[in-house]
């Protein structure tokens, strides 16, 4: 892979999806790959399928490779695991991948990734202010980016919305559970969007996931303060955040090994002068 593609990987509730981005574009290099998420989604099992879907493109040691999950991560570490298996929590998400797969990568939240990618290449480019990214699908997932900064790990689809934690109510996967039509979902998703608007005030929100295809069915009928439109990556999003954040991260950690390299030289070489 050239050095303007990287990889992204997004781990879902019931998918793990993977593909090349062209990092100039935001678009895919190749058909994206799925495998089902393993049940249960333990973090070996999860680990070896991670693994496959990157070795599936063949990434170079200079390939960024980004991995998104559906929980809070802190220094590669995940603090919480609401839809995959809960011996998650305390386990080095970098860290078991790259065991399994052999390729360093790059974590974090799901919701983050989407967010990233809508706002590096979507819905979300060149606008300032506060724009709020949802993602709606087994959960939902929230991501909020600021002038263009992005707040990491806002949980705020965990929020309780008439005594309920609100995905059990608006999330894509309460539609079929709760037995809902279009009209009856997207009463709960109101309800959502509106305390997520006196709580936030975006400037902008943003609907992902799955369900975002079908966003005339239910983007039309709510009654926000805030334009709502939808990832104009679609479930995408993830994918191609991953892969920016994946990029943006590599870059990084490469100037600081050459500036530390260089550092070292010049001390050496007066260490020599010296002597």
């Amino acid at each position: 892979m050239s050095k303007r593609i990287a990889l992204g990987v997004d781990i879902g509730g019931t998918g793990i999806k993977a593909a090349p981005v062209d990092l100039k574009t935001g678009e895919f290099t190749e058909e994206r790959y799925r495998i089902p998420t393993p049940d249960p989604a333990t973090p070996e099992a999860v680990a070896k399928t991670v693994a496959k879907c990157i070795a599936r493109f063949e990434p170079g040691r200079k390939t960024a490779v980004g991995v998104a999950f559906p929980g809070v991560i802190q220094d590669g570490v995940v603090k919480t695991a609401a839809n995959v298996d809960e011996s998650w929590i305390g386990t080095n998400l970098r860290t078991i991948i790259r065991d399994y797969s052999g390729h360093d990568v790059y974590v974090l939240n799901d919701a983050d990734a989407a967010g990233f990618g809508e706002h590096h290449f979507g819905a979300a480019h060149g606008r300032d202010g506060s724009v709020l990214m949802t993602t709606l699908g087994t959960g939902i997932g929230t991501a909020l980016i600021v002038n263009g900064e992005l707040v990491p790990n806002l949980e705020m689809g965990h929020i309780l919305i008439d005594g309920e934690d609100a995905e059990h109510m608006a999330a894509e996967s309460a539609r079929d559970r709760l037995g809902l039509d279009w009209e009856g979902w997207t009463a709960n998703l109101q309800k959502y969007y509106s305390e997520m608007e006196r709580l936030l005030w975006p400037d902008l929100i943003i609907v992902g996931g799955g369900v975002s295809k079908s966003h005339h069915m239910f983007l039309p009928h709510l009654t926000l303060r805030a334009p709502i439109v939808p990832a104009e990556l679609r479930n995408g999003a993830g994918i191609v955040g991953a892969a920016a954040f994946a990029h943006e991260a590599f870059e990084r950690d490469e100037a600081k090994r050459k500036a530390e390299k260089k550092k070292a030289a010049k001390a050496e070489k007066k260490a020599h002068e010296r002597h």
